[in-house]
């Protein structure tokens, strides 16, 4: 242990460039986090990158909203009823809601947000399909029309993760959901977005929003009492992992969201740091196929991806330890009451003989293919090494392209063809949230350019399937139908899961108390010891 205490203060002591202008967090007025990626796109409608709903979360609210066991409460919304025959949600806002521009709350803004989520999210896609009508019953009361029952509406309304349905007032959610909401950002939550001094690839600045009314239950997640006990919130990016560690070390910053698994032992040493673990489900790897371009448009391409994989090569790269991943191929994750291994034979079975005929059968003829490269997230970027090596094995060529998080967030939206700047592959990671059953799991989707996630699959019996899902009462039909989900996903390759892993945060725990559990960073409840 001394020796480890050693070389933390050598490190300490090294003054690098990319924390230089950070000044000592004063606690108790300002909270400064290193964020895991830079902020560039701003809209978590328009993207369902990370970095974008958490900042979502600092300057919106939702109608209802998960604890840290994913049970649904009322949030913004003050009421909620729903008719004997299950087709009339009746929905009041709670007294005291007022946007960030000090008009209150209404709910026309609400029903236009609902309409835009429901254009762009998987769940709120399959809300919409059974929508009637929405319509004010006064300013703080709307009602939703369905023409069916459907029993997961305060689910997908109070869904925790991307896309989140954050309420936006109305001139805003009127934004084409393909385009990005235009500044200034204006929402009703506990912070502002302060535009002045937003540095896009250094620092986003928010300050505490004095006229937000905190739910009287204590804070669960995202459910709850939102408290901001911070005047001011910084997210400082700095992409250079040591140099984050250094400055959590320095106390120059008070939280550190997404340290890579191989800085765990040496922030646990350090004095006045603790690291801490979000949840016990992780995330789930993914390796998402563009089905637009060359060879990947034909299935036996797909085929071959899945057959390349060996998900214990990619944890150990990602994570390393063994206690902090396991192997998995249930898309819904395993652990979960709809895990299933239906279909998940070639993801769980290496065979790169094999998957170099199937390319060859596909017609795969040494055409070049993109493996988009995102540098500053570390279990993304270890992901990717892994698969630019096993497609070099299977005979592709290869071109890979290295970007920061945020540019191939925007990169991913584009529908281009390789000739034309366009991309095949590239990976991501998603919480549980995102991934408990066959409608909040958007990988799965199969609604082609119009409804299906980045790389959009186009399935009609996938998308069928969902639909029934959605609609069934039945616990036992809903479980069977997942199964046929999971299979015809994996037939079709909407996405190639490459493991579930468990990751941690670091912060300075002789400065900071109240960090909520859940596998959302949330930064209220936070206050200075």
């Amino acid at each position: 242990m001394k020796t480890m205490k050693w070389i933390l203060g050598l490190m300490a002591a090294v003054t690098l460039s990319m924390t230089a202008a950070i000044t000592t967090a004063q606690a108790g007025s300002v909270l400064k986090i290193v964020p895991h990626a830079d902020l560039k796109n701003t809209d978590p409608i328009w993207t369902t990158a990370y970095i974008t709903r958490n900042n979502g979360y600092m300057i919106y609210d939702t109608l209802f909203a998960m604890d840290e066991t994913f049970n649904v409460h009322p949030q913004m919304a003050g009421s909620h009823s729903v008719s004997d025959d299950g087709l009339v949600h009746t929905i009041t806002l709670r007294d005291g809601l007022k946007w960030h521009d000090g008009s209150s709350v209404t709910s026309a803004d609400c029903i236009a947000s609902i309409n835009r989520w429901g254009k762009r999210d998987g769940m709120g896609q399959q809300l919409l399909a059974v929508v009637d009508t929405m319509f004010t019953v006064d300013d703080n009361t709307f009602e939703i029309t369905l023409t069916e029952p459907w029993g997961l509406l305060t689910t997908a309304l109070g869904k925790m993760s991307s896309n989140v349905p954050f309420m936006m007032p109305a001139e805003k959610a009127y934004t084409d959901p393909f385009k990005q909401v235009p500044m200034p950002l204006i929402g009703s939550g506990p912070y502002k977005f302060v535009e002045a001094e937003w540095v896009p690839g250094a620092k986003v600045v928010y300050e505490k929003f004095a006229d937000y009314v905190p739910r009287s239950e204590p804070a669960s997640a995202a459910a709850g009492g939102k408290v901001a006990n911070f005047d001011r919130v910084e997210w400082l990016y700095i992409p250079d992992q040591n140099s984050a560690m250094n400055a959590l070390i320095n106390g120059e910053v008070d939280y550190f969201e997404a340290p890579q698994s191989d800085l765990y032992d040496l922030l646990d040493a350090a004095d006045g740091v603790t690291t801490g673990q979000r949840d016990n489900y992780g995330s789930q790897g993914w390796l998402r196929i563009n089905h637009l371009n060359a060879p990947f448009d034909n299935v036996k391409a797909r085929h071959a991806v899945q057959l390349l994989v060996d998900q214990e090569i990619y944890l150990q790269a990602i994570v390393g330890t063994p206690d902090l991943y396991r192997t998995c191929g249930a898309m819904f994750l395993c652990g979960t009451p709809y895990e299933t291994l239906a279909g998940s034979e070639r993801v769980m079975t290496q065979d790169i003989e094999k998957a170099k005929a199937l390319l060859k059968e596909a017609g795969y003829n040494g055409e070049k293919i993109v493996l988009m490269h995102p540098t500053d997230i570390p279990a993304l970027s270890h992901a990717t090494q892994v698969t630019a090596s096993l497609l070099r094995k299977a005979g592709i060529n290869l071109e890979v392209q290295a970007m920061d998080w945020s540019t191939l967030t925007s990169r991913r939206a584009e529908k281009k063809s390789i000739a034309d700047g366009g991309w095949n592959i590239f990976h991501t990671s998603w919480i549980a949230p995102d991934l408990l059953n066959p409608v909040a799991n958007i990988g799965v989707s199969g609604g082609g350019v119009e409804k299906a996630w980045f790389g959009w699959p186009t399935d009609a019996k996938v998308e069928e399937l969902r639909q029934a899902f959605a609609r069934e009462t039945d616990p036992a039909k809903q479980k069977d139908l997942a199964d046929q989900v999971q299979a015809r996903a994996m037939d079709v390759v909407t996405y190639v899961p490459i493991g579930q892993y468990l990751s941690k945060y670091a912060y300075r725990s002789d400065r900071l108390q109240g960090i909520l559990k859940g596998p959302v960073p949330l930064f209220w409840n936070l206050s200075a010891k």
